[in-house]
């Protein structure tokens, strides 16, 4: 296969997680090998949704070290010249880490293959914490997708992770030569800076 170039803010990250994980890892003091990690690039969740929904989205990647889980969300400068002092991730974005965070803390390998039992047992400590959502009904496509990823990542973390070991994080990708990355981010969230100069040929990535 020849090569392949790929453009914006979804090529830039899969780029990250194929070359730069160990970017991730250094900022949080992660002795993990990046060989050593799982990665998930954008998983799907179902869409954003809304009051009384189950879906909450998609992260742009969920990267599991055997320390920590970090959940991702990324954003670009968008070729041209950034300057803002501040990112603020949309309420969407936000509510997305705290459902998944959730789902991680709550998870427990008995439950495999029976959502309807981990269903019943957490329904109203879920609607407890998200008044205006519903937990994944059983054998729901959100349930399955669900189900397979907390199975490897608790297979890949050796345990449930405990909130300490949850990370969200901020992918900002950005042209050194022309942008500044933001002093302050949302609250919760770590930004983790890459420098997209030296790599890109025009305005596109190599992903090879």
């Amino acid at each position: 296969m020849g090569e392949i170039f790929g453009y914006g803010e979804d090529a830039l990250t899969l780029w990250a997680l194929k070359h730069h994980t160990s970017a991730i890892l250094e900022t949080f003091q992660d002795q993990t090998a990046p060989s050593n990690c799982i990665i998930f690039y954008r998983p799907s969740f179902g869409r954003s949704g809304g009051s009384k929904s189950a879906e909450f989205g998609e992260f742009d990647a969920i990267l599991a070290s055997s320390e920590n889980v970090y959940l991702i969300e990324s954003k670009w400068d968008n070729l041209s010249r950034f300057n803002k002092r501040e990112i603020t991730l949309r309420a969407e974005q936000k509510m997305r880490h705290r459902i998944f965070s959730w789902y991680l803390m709550h998870w427990d390998k008995r439950y495999s293959g029976d959502w309807e039992c981990f269903r019943k047992e957490h329904v109203n400590d879920f609607q407890k914490y998200f008044p205006k959502r519903r937990i994944a009904p059983t054998d729901s496509l959100l349930a399955k997708n669900a189900e397979s990823i907390l199975n490897i990542l608790q297979k890949r973390y050796g345990k449930i992770p405990s909130e300490h070991n949850i990370k969200n994080v901020l992918l900002f990708f950005y042209d050194k030569k022309r942008s500044i990355p933001p002093a302050n981010i949302t609250k919760d969230f770590k930004s983790v800076e890459i420098d997209y100069s030296q790599e890109i040929m025009g305005n596109f990535i190599t992903l090879d």
